[in-house]
């Protein structure tokens, strides 16, 4: 599992001209999932992502966590996360893991954060989204439940 965290302003999504998801201060989370990961996979990520401290402290200093700041995340599933280009130009998504065994990983992934006491708001998974960000900092950071980064 692998994720792009992104420090926002704000962030919000809307699929077919429907506003589904949007925060303020928070995370944009796009969220890959491979076909191998695990609900533990899920939960790591999670806490791992809830306890960054990329919110900057009374001096400027990254040093909060998103609990700290009262942020709420934005989850958002992209199997584009696994596209393998190390061969052609088009990407391969071998590793990618099927909806059905994908979805509930999302959805435990997001229910995590809600355990955390963080608000959260979601894409809708399976479908084409538009994702708006202001990117704050900007601040972008990968994490993967392989600790491959």
């Amino acid at each position: 599992m692998r994720a792009v965290v992104q420090r926002v302003l704000r962030g919000k999504v809307t699929v077919g001209g429907e506003l589904v998801g949007e925060i303020g201060k928070g995370y944009v989370v796009l969220l890959g999932i491979a076909r191998e990961d695990t609900p533990e996979a899920a939960d790591y990520l999670a806490e791992k992502i809830a306890g960054l401290r990329i919110f900057d402290d009374e001096q400027g200093k990254m040093n909060r966590s998103i609990q700290d700041v009262g942020g709420a995340v934005l989850a958002v599933s992209q199997f584009t996360l696994y596209g393998d280009v190390r061969r052609g130009r088009r990407p391969g998504f071998d590793r990618a893991g099927r909806p059905e065994e994908a979805e509930p990983l999302y959805e435990r992934f997001v229910a995590k954060f809600r355990e955390y006491g963080l608000t959260v708001a979601t894409g809708r998974f399976q479908t084409h989204m538009e994702v708006d960000l202001v990117n704050d900092g900007p601040v972008t950071i990968l994490v993967d439940s392989e600790k491959l980064f």
